[in-house]
């Protein structure tokens, strides 16, 4: 990990957490593709409202990502990638977008909450990531549903 910020706040969480020693060390992510928003989405997560994140499967595939498992751990930052805290993946689920419910969309804790608002601002988000490689979303592609709890901050 080469996020000091980052690499801190995993030392601070493993002094206390010696069983995840061995654990692979955490990637260090801000959510969204803005500064307002990715802000906006790591106070949610530190409040413990924002508990879920959706990557498209195509996006994660252009850009060479493996898709998070359980258990992974991530130092979620701000957008300057100050560490805020960390979270651990406790489910994944791949869906079509078109079936994503507003169960799903609650958890992720933005905006409204309402699947309205989940649908437009991932649907606009989902067009600006894929544009990078000349690919519209459509209603059919896969959503990477990642849920997670906060599982140390400062």
């Amino acid at each position: 990990m080469d996020n000091a910020s980052a690499n801190n706040m995993w030392g601070d969480y493993l002094k206390n957490h010696l069983e995840d020693v061995f654990h692979e060390a955490p990637k260090a992510v801000h959510f969204c593709d803005n500064e307002d928003d990715a802000n906006e989405c790591a106070r949610l997560v530190k409040k413990g409202v924002k508990q879920a994140t959706s990557d498209s499967l195509l996006g994660l595939q252009y850009r060479n990502e493996r898709l998070p498992k359980i258990g992974d751990f991530t130092v979620v930052t701000n957008w300057e990638g100050e560490a805020q805290c960390i979270v651990e993946t406790t489910k994944v689920t791949l869906k079509p977008f078109f079936s994503i419910d507003e169960e799903y969309a609650r958890l992720e804790g933005e905006g409204d909450k309402s699947l309205e608002h989940w649908k437009r601002t991932h649907w606009d988000f989902y067009s600006r990531e894929l544009a990078e490689f000349e690919r519209l979303p459509r209603e059919s592609m896969i959503i990477v549903c990642q849920e997670f709890k906060k599982v140390f901050e400062r």
